[in-house]
């Protein structure tokens, strides 16, 4: 293989990777606020398990 094909295929390949850096940087950006519901909502799922493996809270009856 010529070196300028070489060199042209490495050109090509580098402009696509910037693409794709691109767009995964705009969907990241777009997806920051489902992060934050995310971890606000395990957060109170881990108070939630907390309290009710309080030992001071009366366990509950087997049906």
């Amino acid at each position: 293989m010529h070196p300028e094909t070489h060199l042209a295929l490495h050109h090509t390949r580098a402009a696509e990777l910037q693409a794709e850096a691109a767009a995964h940087r705009l969907a990241a950006r777009a997806r920051q606020p489902r992060e934050l519901r995310t971890r606000l909502g395990w957060t109170l799922v881990e108070v939630g398990l907390r309290l009710a493996a309080a030992p001071n809270n009366p366990k509950p009856a087997v049906a």
